[in-house]
C-alpha cells in the first residue's frame, strides 16, 4: 500500500470566503488529507479510527481538515465545478441529503466503492442514499435514526407508561398530547415553523420522498406526502404544539421543560443529557408513524453523514484500505466512539457491542443505544435526489397556510407546482 509519512499537523488560522473556515492545514506530500465539519464529532472520531489504522500502519499519517460546515461544502462545490482536482483531499464527509446532489452533478468526481466495502454490513437506507445506476460511492457514518424524547415523569402524571408511547401513530401521540395538557397544563410539542424536520421523519418513515429514484416530483400524487401534510396541520390545530424560532428557542424549550416532548435525531440525546439534573426524568419511544399509510413504519431519519474518497485523491488506494479495514468493520471502534461521541454509526454489527447494550439510568435505565440502533435497521430507505433543499423550502413557504387550516389539495399543488418550477 501506499505508505504516508507526513507528519500530524493542526494549525488553527481564520479565512474569510464568504463562510467562516475554522482550521486549515497546508497539505504536504504523501499525507492522508481528510475534510470534515465538527472537531468534536466527526473529526474526532476520524482522529480515534486513524490512530487505529496506524497501529498497524506506523509509517502512516493524516491531516484532518476541520471547516465550517458551510464553507466546506461551498468550497467543494466551487472546486468540482471548476474540473481543478489540486488541493481536493483525499476524503471527504458529506451529509447524506447531499449525496446524490454531488455524485449526480459531478460524475467521475468520487470513487466507486462498490467492490471495496460489504454494504450488506450496513443499514440499507444508508447505502441508498449514496448509490448511483448500481455503485456505492460512501463509507456509512453516523445516522440521524429517530426517536421521541419525551419526559417520563410529566407523562406519568398524566397517567401514560412507557407502554403507552410503544410503535403508536402520530394521531395517538395527539391524544396523548391532548390529555396531557388537561391533566398537567403542559405543552406537549415545540415546533419551528420555518423548519421541515417534521416532514421529513413522516415521508421517510412510509418509504417516500418529494422525488422517486429516477429523480421524478412526487408530490402532488403521492398518498404520504398528503398524509404527512393533513397530519402536521392536524398537530398544530390540537393545541399540543408551541412555536420555536431557531434552535436555541427550539432546544430550550424542551431541556427547561416548557414542553415535554420532542421527535428528532438520535444526535439530540448529548443536549438532553447535558441537563444532568433531569436524570430519570426521560425516556425515548419508537418515533411515531403514518396511521393511515401502510407502508409507514414506527422508524425514521433524520441528518446523518457519510465519507466519500475523491476519485482523484492522491493516496487513494489507502484512503479506501484505510475506510474498508477500520470503518468497514471494526466493531469495538464503534462501541468507543458511540461512548466518547455519542456517534451511532450504522454499522449493524456494533449493534452486538458492549456499549450498545449498557442501559442509560438518565433514561430510566433503558438501553437506549440498543433501541436506537434496532430502529436504525428498520428506517425504509429513499433517495433524496438532488433538489431536497429546494424542496423543503417550498414546503416551507407552504406552512402559513397549513397553519391557518388551509385547503390541503390546494396546498400540495402550490409546493408541487413550485418544486417543478425549481427543478426545470
Amino acid at each position: 500500500m501506499t505508505r504516508i509519512t507526513s507528519r500530524w499537523t493542526r494549525t488553527f488560522a481564520t479565512i474569510m470566503t464568504g463562510a467562516s473556515l475554522l482550521s486549515v492545514t497546508a497539505a504536504t506530500a504523501q499525507q492522508l488529507t481528510v475534510w470534515c465539519w465538527d472537531p468534536n464529532f466527526n473529526g474526532a472520531t476520524m482522529e480515534e479510527a486513524f490512530s487505529r489504522y496506524k497501529a498497524a500502519h506506523p509509517d502512516a499519517t493524516i491531516d484532518i481538515q476541520i471547516f465550517d460546515k458551510a464553507a466546506m461544502e461551498q468550497k467543494l462545490q466551487a472546486q468540482l465545478a471548476s474540473g481543478t482536482t489540486d488541493g481536493l483531499p483525499d476524503i471527504v464527509l458529506v451529509e447524506d441529503y447531499r449525496a446524490q446532489k454531488y455524485l449526480l452533478s459531478f460524475p467521475g468526481a468520487f470513487e466507486p466503492l462498490t467492490d471495496k466495502i460489504d454494504y450488506s454490513a450496513f443499514a440499507p437506507y444508508k447505502v441508498e442514499v449514496s448509490t448511483v445506476d448500481g455503485q456505492t460511492y460512501s463509507m456509512p457514518f453516523d445516522s440521524g435514526v429517530t426517536g421521541l424524547f419525551y419526559r417520563s415523569d410529566a407523562l406519568a402524571e398524566a397517567g401514560y407508561t412507557a407502554a403507552d408511547l410503544e410503535n403508536i401513530t402520530w394521531d395517538q401521540l395527539i391524544e396523548i398530547g391532548k390529555a396531557v395538557k388537561e391533566k398537567t397544563g403542559k405543552i406537549l410539542l415545540p415546533i419551528d415553523p420555518n423548519a421541515s424536520d417534521l416532514f421529513r421523519i413522516m415521508m421517510q418513515s412510509a418509504g417516500t420522498w418529494y422525488f422517486d429514484a429516477s429523480g421524478n416530483v412526487t408530490i402532488a400524487d403521492n398518498p404520504a406526502f398528503k398524509s404527512t401534510i393533513e397530519t402536521y396541520q392536524r398537530l398544530l390545530t390540537a393545541g399540543i404544539t408551541k412555536p420555536v424560532a431557531g434552535w436555541t428557542e427550539y432546544t430550550g424549550s424542551f431541556t427547561s421543560g416548557d414542553t415535554l416532548a420532542t421527535p428528532t435525531g438520535v444526535w439530540m440525546t448529548a443536549t438532553i443529557k447535558a441537563n444532568a439534573d433531569q436524570s430519570g426524568m426521560w425516556a425515548v419511544a419508537p418515533v411515531p408513524r403514518l396511521g393511515d399509510i401502510e407502508s409507514s413504519v414506527n422508524a425514521s431519519n433524520l441528518g446523518g453523514s457519510s465519507w466519500y474518497v475523491l476519485a482523484s485523491a492522491p493516496e487513494k488506494e489507502t484512503a479506501i484500505d484505510f475506510l474498508a479495514t477500520v470503518w468497514g468493520q471494526d466493531v469495538d471502534f464503534y462501541q468507543k466512539i458511540l461512548v466518547n461521541q455519542g456517534a451511532l454509526g450504522s454499522l449493524l454489527a456494533a449493534r452486538e457491542g458492549e456499549a450498545y447494550k449498557a442501559t442509560d439510568e438518565f433514561f430510566g435505565g433503558a438501553p437506549v443505544w440498543q433501541n436506537f440502533s434496532n430502529w436504525l435497521a428498520a428506517i425504509p430507505p429513499v433517495n433524496y435526489g438532488i433538489f431536497t433543499e429546494e424542496a423543503d423550502s417550498a414546503v416551507v413557504a407552504q406552512i402559513p397556510a397549513i397553519t391557518s387550516g388551509g385547503n390541503v389539495d390546494e396546498i400540495i399543488g402550490q409546493i408541487d407546482a413550485q418544486v417543478r418550477q425549481q427543478t426545470q
